[in-house]
């Protein structure tokens, strides 16, 4: 069954939304086999919240939020205002159904109208339903760039 906009909504996420987007973060963090990765808890994510380190769109049926993109704006030197997708989770029982392709185009939008000349994320190489997911959606994967980080 494919999910309409009749059924589903995205909007913005608020304060009384992040339980929810928490849950669904360490549901990704248990898929990518990363739960000792996580390390904010839920009062982490009211206050970067709050300081507007990041923000969010849910997609709710009824009043169940059933998915999340987690994004925030960055620079890109040579191409100008970007957003990167840092999550993009949709909950596992609502998955094929939809959802991901609302909150995507969604996302998209919201992009688009922030004036930005492109959006960036990661995925795991051995996502293959992501990856043929953003393919799907004209997206090119890079191979050829490593990541780099500092944890602190």
């Amino acid at each position: 069954m494919s999910l309409s906009s009749d059924h589903l909504r995205c909007r913005l996420a608020t304060p009384q939304d992040l339980p929810s987007i928490y849950s669904l973060v360490r549901d990704l963090a248990i898929y990518e086999h990363a739960l000792d990765q996580l390390t904010l808890d839920l009062d982490d994510y009211y206050r970067l919240f709050d300081e507007g380190v990041f923000e969010s769109i849910v997609a709710v049926h009824q009043d169940l939020v059933v998915g999340t993109c987690i994004y925030y704006m960055t620079f890109s030197t040579w191409k100008g205002k970007m957003l990167y997708l840092e999550d993009f989770v949709v909950s596992a029982s609502w998955r094929h159904k939809g959802v991901g392709q609302i909150l995507w185009d969604t996302y998209v939008a919201i992009a688009k109208e922030k004036g930005c000349a492109l959006i960036k994320w990661q995925v795991l190489d051995w996502n293959e339903p992501a990856i043929r997911f953003y393919e799907k959606n004209g997206a090119t994967i890079e191979k050829e760039w490593w990541n780099g980080k500092i944890l602190f």
